[in-house]
């Protein structure tokens, strides 16, 4: 159920990362650069730019998704409520233990 959510916010973290990396670049490499060079940088910088802002409007999806995933959790918890009681206590064991271990 989650794994497109996952994949998506990895592909939006790794567009992000490059495009920082990509104004990084732009910025430190800006005045030691020929014009031709900077035209080029500049054309790349553009291009990540543009994909980055083409994926990050394809994130209303994802908000989508994740409303979709919390009407659904709640449906269930509200239909089984023992057994949403259950899961919480199960989900707070784990975290306690994990804590615990630090």
């Amino acid at each position: 159920m989650f794994k497109k959510t996952e994949k998506t916010e990895r592909d939006i973290d790794q567009d992000v990362t490059l495009l920082a990396d990509t104004l990084d670049e732009v910025l430190r490499d800006s005045s030691s650069k020929t014009q031709e060079e900077l035209g080029e940088l500049h054309r790349k910088a553009k291009s990540v730019l543009r994909h980055a802002r083409a994926r990050f409007n394809d994130s209303s999806n994802l908000t989508q998704h994740a409303q979709d995933v919390a009407a659904h959790a709640n449906s269930y918890v509200r239909s089984n409520p023992w057994q949403g009681v259950g899961i919480g206590a199960a989900v707070g064991i784990v975290i306690g233990v994990l804590l615990a271990r630090r």
